[in-house]
């Protein structure tokens, strides 16, 4: 099956050439959908020279930054692959991990596969109070959504393009985490949840989630499991 890889991309002019060389050289049947987010750094040249050097680079440039959430839905709406995977721009996520996030898709036992930076993968430690916010959010997220996820707010999220006909997306920033998995969980589909690897950055590194976010994801969580 066709993968359609979504990048969606702000401020990394240091880390995209990388994660597009990356994700060329994993061996399967792809699309790279590249959606860059109004970034003001270099990312936007840099994307402009690496366009041409890949048939199947599709590259998207948003003239405004409207968020990571507003970014994927750019990238959905060109994906033409049966499989839908999101990967970041930065260098948090291995795109070696691929044939483990695709294989219960592509031997049948999944429709959904969210990948964990907590189920045994290795892991770079970094901040405790980043980890105690991923947990909370993810423990209301099951609990709201009746699930047993270990990591909601992973970045890593693959499913079959065919169940974005029977949701309608609608957060702009990383409220896309929460909003994602409410509506998916409603359609109960068959969800699996794997073990990957997590290079996570500092603030000095490029880091850009911030407390703000994690309270723009605690409101999404109870507003689309009760008003949406």
């Amino acid at each position: 099956m066709k993968v359609s890889v979504v990048i969606p991309v702000y401020n990394e002019e240091k880390t995209i050439q990388e994660i597009v060389r990356r994700v060329q050289a994993v061996a399967i049947e792809k699309e790279v959908i590249i959606v860059n987010d109004g970034s003001d750094d270099e990312t936007s040249n840099v994307l402009n020279d690496i366009a041409n050097s890949y048939d199947n680079l599709v590259l998207i440039h948003q003239d405004v930054n409207q968020g990571k959430g507003a970014a994927v839905r750019k990238g959905f709406a060109r994906a033409t692959g049966e499989i839908i995977l999101i990967q970041d721009a930065d260098l948090e996520y291995n795109p070696e991990d691929y044939g483990t996030l695709l294989g219960p898709i592509m031997d049948g036992r999944a429709d959904v596969v969210y990948g964990s930076r907590f189920l045994g993968g290795p892991h770079r430690v970094l901040y405790f109070w980043h980890y105690a916010g991923n947990k909370l959010l993810t423990l209301l997220s099951n609990a709201m959504n009746n699930l047993n996820f270990t990591d909601m707010e992973v970045g890593y999220k693959v499913f079959r393009r065919s169940l974005l006909d029977n949701i309608h997306l609608k957060s702009n920033r990383f409220g896309f985490e929460p909003e994602f998995t409410a509506k998916i969980a409603k359609l109960r589909p068959r969800i699996y949840e794997v073990p990957i690897s997590y290079s996570g950055r500092s603030y000095e590194e490029g880091k850009k989630i911030t407390w703000k976010d994690g309270g723009i994801a605690l409101f999404c969580i109870f507003w689309f499991r009760f008003f949406e």
